[in-house]
């Protein structure tokens, strides 16, 4: 898939623009703070409803601007276009797809967007939240009825929290149906998201051995949230009273986790921070890779502050690894990157908000 037309209005520093993109490389140029990133910006949140950048929610809308809006028109590899629609004036936020109101949802499964950029080292050192946003993206896009397990055990587990964080003793009774549908839907979670490992597991191996062949053999670890072998419902009686002490849930599918080892870095305290960037890096592709493969199409992959995040080695590395594949590429940077030079792509100048086509 490819961004023909990406449209934003009220997005950061960018009161207005549109830009027409090239099915390949796209090369978005300027100084520090004119709002290059700010388009990489904007194709995530059509992918993923929320931003990459950490923050108030508000930060996303220009001060003064009534409201955000951003705009897509999305070609697939079949030549379907979708028009896209992301809005929010507010604390709500609006999608459309095709002229249609839809669910958030609806929009994200529509268009699928990896992102590099310099908080990416985050998916390796930061919380297991950012490993679980990577892994479930993931699985969303390649397994239908992942959403609607996800949906009832969310439910199920606001439920239960409810429960115990209400005053006085609840009974065991109460508790029982919530947790046998937390047990019940987090075992189709986790069944989905081992599967997905699975087939992520040779492309992360793939895509490590290009990047990193110092570090030898890639290994990877999932942890589903509770003890394998356990029933969660089980776990969840056993665990009430430390829960309730606690006024949350310990145990289930919204604490899993996964990471990687490697044979001369067992640990992540092994890894420099730019191993850690090259490492996510490596997922992030590994991702792409899997999605065009499960899919038929790319997803667009975004590559913010390239040169900056990457020596030059890498950034040929990457470069050459995504000349051989039909993937729309977006990448940002106060220059072209060296590695660019001799690749045929569309560059954009971007200052103080407005961007301008050069090649």
């Amino acid at each position: 898939m490819r961004f023909e037309r990406l449209q934003l209005r009220g997005l950061r520093c960018i009161s207005e623009a549109m830009l027409e993109f090239a099915p390949g490389f796209n090369v978005l140029v300027g100084a520090n703070g004119a709002g290059k990133t700010s388009v990489l910006e904007a194709a995530f949140l059509l992918s993923h409803g929320r931003s990459f950048r950490s923050g108030a929610r508000e930060a996303l809308t220009q001060r003064g601007a009534a409201g955000l809006n951003v705009f897509a028109m999305l070609r697939h590899a079949d030549d379907r276009v979708a028009r896209l629609g992301l809005g929010r004036s507010g604390a709500r936020w609006e999608a459309r797809l095709d002229g249609e109101d839809v669910a958030i949802g609806q929009l994200v499964r529509e268009c699928a967007v990896v992102c590099f950029e310099p908080g990416s080292h985050a998916l390796i050192a930061g919380a297991a939240e950012e490993r679980r946003h990577y892994l479930d993206w993931g699985v969303f896009h390649v397994e239908q009825e992942f959403l609607l397990a996800w949906r009832r055990y969310q439910r199920a587990l606001k439920q239960r929290n409810s429960l115990l964080r209400k005053p006085g003793r609840v009974e065991g009774a109460d508790f029982a149906p919530w947790e046998l549908e937390l047990s019940r839907s987090a075992a189709l979670v986790d069944r989905a998201r081992r599967a997905y490992l699975d087939g992520l597991l040779p492309h992360l191996r793939d895509q490590a051995t290009l990047f990193l062949p110092e570090l030898g053999e890639l290994e990877l670890r999932y942890r589903p949230g509770w003890l394998d072998g356990e029933d969660l419902a089980d776990v969840l009686a056993t665990q009430r009273d430390r829960d309730q002490g606690r006024g949350h849930t310990t145990a289930g599918a919204h604490r899993a986790d996964w990471s990687l080892s490697f044979q001369h870095a067992p640990q992540r305290e092994h890894l420099s921070r730019g191993q850690e960037k090259l490492v996510a890096l490596a997922c992030l592709l590994a991702q792409a890779r899997l999605d065009a493969e499960r899919r038929g199409e790319w997803p667009v992959i975004c590559l913010d502050d390239l040169a900056s995040e990457l020596d030059r080695s890498h950034q040929s590395a990457v470069v050459e690894s995504l000349k051989s594949v039909p993937a729309q590429v977006l990448i940002t940077g106060t220059d072209v990157p060296g590695s660019l030079e001799q690749v045929e792509k569309r560059v954009f100048h971007v200052e103080q908000g407005s961007l301008t086509p050069l090649l």
